[in-house]
């Protein structure tokens, strides 16, 4: 702890703050809105005017965004149906194979031995 003569007295400071106050609120107000016709210079990216961009550019890049939103929901449905397994009908092609299918299936899944 610093000895008592060392820490400053609270009202001396307040008293300092309170005649501050003025060059405080002048440098303040100062860097706010510049006038209309005063040049600006350089100033960085999110202090400057924002600039409206021209219709045919805008609905450029609208397109742009519609058709990479439609590409990416293509990739979506690719990747959910290609987890899912496929028909039993688009596996075994003709009748013929599904009906010996079915057959097989009967023999594997009956409660008859075969000796």
């Amino acid at each position: 702890m610093s000895p008592p003569e060392e820490r400053p007295i609270p009202d001396d400071a307040l008293a300092r703050a309170r005649a501050a106050r003025e060059q405080m609120a002048a440098a303040l107000t100062e860097d706010q809105e510049p006038d209309v016709d005063e040049s600006l210079g350089w100033q960085p990216i999110w202090k400057r005017p924002r600039k409206p961009k021209l219709k045919a550019v805008e609905k450029a890049e609208l397109r742009k965004q519609r058709k990479r939103s439609q590409d990416a929901a293509k990739r979506r449905l690719a990747a959910r149906n290609s987890r899912r397994p496929r028909a039993r009908q688009s596996r075994i092609g003709n009748a013929a194979a599904r009906r010996d299918a079915r057959a097989l299936s009967r023999v594997r899944h009956s409660n008859a031995w075969l000796w």
